[in-house]
């Protein structure tokens, strides 16, 4: 399952740290992060479930960009 999110950050450095540190979580099988139309894309592993998935990337992208907000539904 894909899903996009809308997000704040600051600049594309940012979003590749963002983006890097999103593929590492468990049940993410992909991340892309863009800076110029502040989205997040996100593909879940089969059978994870999206909700706790992404509170675990957003605490992630915390700890390496503590000023970045992603919009969780």
């Amino acid at each position: 399952m894909k899903k996009t999110y809308k997000i704040e950050v600051d600049c594309a450095n940012c979003a590749l740290k963002m983006e890097e540190t999103a593929k590492k979580v468990e049940g993410v099988t992909d991340a892309t992060v863009s800076f110029m139309t502040q989205k997040m894309k996100v593909e879940f592993a089969e059978g994870s479930d999206a909700k706790t998935v992404m509170e675990q990337v957003v605490k992630a992208c915390k700890k390496v960009e503590d000023d970045c907000v992603i919009y969780v539904d």
